[in-house]
C-alpha cells in the first residue's frame, strides 16, 4: 500500500488534448553510383550526415551523386548552414561499354527488396539512423530509357519505396529536347514523382563546366523553402532561383503569356525547367539569374497535382501518427478519452490554418462510423478534411476602357466654366 493513511496524494488528470509533434519532412534522401567515392562511404548501407561534413564531402568524390550535395548547399537559406542527408551508395559498373554500364548501374541503383540493396536501403534509414529521407533524388539515371515506350526502370520502382517513406522524388529526365522528355514523362504516373526536364552547367575545379543532373540543386531549394517556412512543407518551389550554376544545359523559350513555347509546353506536361532571366524582355520569369519553374507531380489525380498538397498531406498524416500514437493503451474507450482525441487533432489543425498552411478543417466522430462491436474490439475512428492550398501560378486580368472617367471630366469642366462665368 503506498498511499498515504494520513496525508495527501496527487493525482495527475491525463485526458488533456496533446500538442502535435510533427516530423521533418526536410531531410534528403540520395543514392546512386559512386566509382570515386572513398572505401570509408560503405556499398548498400544507408549512412547520414550534415551536408556541410567536409570530412563526408571529401570522401564522396567527383561523381553525380557527389555533385548533388554540393548542389544542394549552394541553394541554402540566410543562417541554413546544412542540410541533413541520407545516402546509399549503390555498385558500379566497371564496363567499358556505355549502353552496358549505364544499365548495370541502373540495375544497382533499383536494387533488391529482399536485400534491401539500393533504392531499398532508404527504407532501413529510420531504424538503423533514426533519421527517415523524404526528399529523394538518383542524380543521373532516372532520365535513361532503352526504348521510346518504356519506363527508366528507377522512375517505375521508387513510387513504391516513396510511399512507404512518405516522400517524395525529383527524378531527372533525358534533357535534350521537347520529344525526349513527351516520351519519358508517358511512362510514369505517380503522386509522389516530380519531373525535371533541365539538366545543369556546374563549374569543375579546373574553371571548365560539366553537364551534371539538375534534381540535387532542386531538392536544395525544396529544404530553402522549408527553412524558411519553419519547416513546413506546404508551399512551391516554383519561381526561386538556382545557385551555383553556370546555366541550363540548354537555353528553353519561356514566355508568361504565351502557352506555344517550349517552356510552358514541358508545365503543361507537369514537367521543371530552369530558364535563364532576361533583362528588358516583359515576359520573362525574371530579370536575371537562373529561375526554377515547376509545380506538378506525375498524378493523374488532379486533386493530388500539386507536390505541395501532396507533402502537406503527408505531413499532416505524420503529425496525428506522431502525436496520437501516445493514447494507444495508456486509455480505455470513453467519452472523454475520444474528445480528448478529437480536441488534439482540431488544435493542431486550428494551429496550422492560423498561420496559413491550410485553408480550412474539420473533425467529427460520428455514430455510423462506430458500433457498438467496434468499440468493445478497442476500436473508434475519427474523420478530419483540410484543405491544403494550391499554389499560384495563374493570373487573367480583364481589361477594359473606363467611360466613367470622361464623364467625369465633362463634370469639372462644366463647373469650371460655370466659376469662370
Amino acid at each position: 500500500m503506498t498511499e498515504p493513511t494520513f496525508g495527501i496524494s496527487f493525482l495527475r488528470d491525463d485526458n488533456e488534448p496533446r500538442p502535435a509533434v510533427t516530423a521533418d519532412m526536410s531531410v534528403v534522401g540520395l543514392f546512386g553510383p559512386m566509382a570515386d567515392a572513398q572505401d570509408g562511404i560503405p556499398i548498400n548501407r544507408a549512412i547520414t550526415f550534415n551536408s556541410d561534413d567536409t570530412s563526408v564531402l571529401n570522401a564522396l568524390g567527383s561523381n553525380d551523386v557527389a555533385d548533388a550535395v554540393r548542389g544542394i548547399n549552394d541553394q541554402l537559406a540566410d543562417f541554413q548552414r546544412a542540410a541533413r542527408v541520407v545516402l546509399v551508395r549503390t555498385p558500379a559498373s566497371t564496363s567499358a561499354d556505355p549502353a552496358t554500364k549505364i544499365n548495370e548501374n541502373i540495375g544497382s541503383a533499383v536494387g533488391t527488396q529482399a536485400e534491401g540493396s539500393g533504392m531499398y536501403g532508404l527504407l532501413k534509414a529510420g531504424p538503423a539512423l533514426g533519421v527517415i529521407p523524404r526528399l529523394i533524388a538518383c542524380p543521373g539515371l532516372t532520365g535513361h530509357q532503352t526504348a521510346v515506350n518504356e519506363a527508366n526502370l528507377i522512375c517505375a520502382s521508387l513510387p513504391g519505396v516513396l510511399a512507404k517513406l512518405m516522400a517524395v522524388a525529383a527524378v531527372d529526365g533525358p534533357a535534350n529536347s521537347l520529344q525526349g522528355f513527351t516520351n519519358w514523362r508517358e511512362t510514369m504516373q505517380s503522386e509522389r514523382l516530380i519531373p525535371i526536364e533541365t539538366a545543369v552547367k556546374a563549374g569543375n575545379a579546373d574553371g571548365t563546366t560539366s553537364v551534371r543532373p539538375a534534381s540535387g540543386r532542386i531538392l536544395g531549394v525544396a529544404v530553402r523553402r522549408d527553412f524558411e517556412k519553419g519547416g513546413f512543407p506546404f508551399h512551391s518551389w516554383a519561381n526561386q532561383p538556382v545557385q551555383g550554376i553556370a546555366g541550363p544545359n540548354r537555353p528553353i523559350d519561356y514566355s508568361l503569356t504565351d502557352g506555344a513555347t517550349e517552356g510552358q509546353e514541358i508545365l503543361a506536361m507537369n514537367g521543371g525547367v530552369i530558364v535563364r532571366g532576361e533583362m528588358g524582355v516583359d515576359t520573362a520569369i525574371s530579370d536575371s539569374g537562373f529561375v526554377f519553374i515547376g509545380t506538378d507531380t506525375c498524378s493523374a489525380d488532379t486533386l493530388w497535382q500539386f507536390y505541395n498538397q501532396v507533402r502537406g498531406r503527408d505531413f499532416i498524416h505524420l503529425m496525428f501518427l506522431r502525436t496520437l500514437r501516445y493514447y494507444l493503451g495508456r486509455f480505455n474507450i470513453t467519452g472523454h478519452a475520444i474528445q480528448s482525441v478529437l480536441n488534439t487533432m482540431s488544435f493542431a489543425l486550428r494551429d496550422l490554418k492560423a498561420d496559413e498552411h491550410i485553408l480550412g478543417y474539420t473533425v467529427g466522430f460520428t455514430k455510423d462510423k462506430n458500433s457498438p462491436e467496434n468499440i468493445r474490439k478497442g476500436r473508434f475512428c475519427v474523420r478530419f478534411a483540410a484543405e491544403e492550398p494550391p499554389v499560384f501560378r495563374h493570373l487573367t486580368i480583364q481589361s477594359a476602357r473606363y467611360r466613367e472617367a470622361l464623364n467625369a471630366m465633362l463634370d469639372d469642366l462644366l463647373t469650371q466654366l460655370e466659376l469662370a462665368a
